[in-house]
């Protein structure tokens, strides 16, 4: 189960992220964004990274296999990658329009499946 709970707080910690990373550049089309400066989008993002670090911080202690999690420190940070990549690209097609997923994202995707598979393999 406390994989389960890892991976779930994961994907969580993942959306503001990628929210927190990203989101500002589909916010410039909202009237009261366009007139913010730099500091203040940075001070935004900041605020919505916080929520990240309270799904990420949890999700790794508890994955964690020396606290009693079954993840070893690179199996975490490999799962974390994959489903930011994934995260990323789902919220890359919803919000961006104009970014298309090509071939060679796909054969990106399947060599990170490929490392996955690799790092839990006995």
């Amino acid at each position: 189960m406390k994989a389960v709970y890892t991976i779930l707080l994961l994907i969580t910690s993942n959306v503001f992220m990628t929210l927190a990373w990203y989101g500002h550049l589909k916010f410039r089309e909202l009237k009261w964004f366009e007139s913010l400066g730099l500091v203040a989008i940075i001070l935004i993002s900041w605020g919505i990274a916080l929520f990240e670090y309270m799904f990420q911080v949890p999700a790794n202690r508890i994955g964690f296999r020396e606290n009693g999690g079954p993840f070893s420190l690179v199996q975490l940070k490999v799962i974390q990658e994959v489903i930011t990549l994934i995260v990323f690209t789902v919220f890359t097609l919803l919000v961006f329009k104009t970014e298309t997923l090509r071939w060679n994202h796909l054969a990106g995707f399947a060599c990170l499946v490929a490392a996955v598979y690799f790092l839990f393999k006995k």
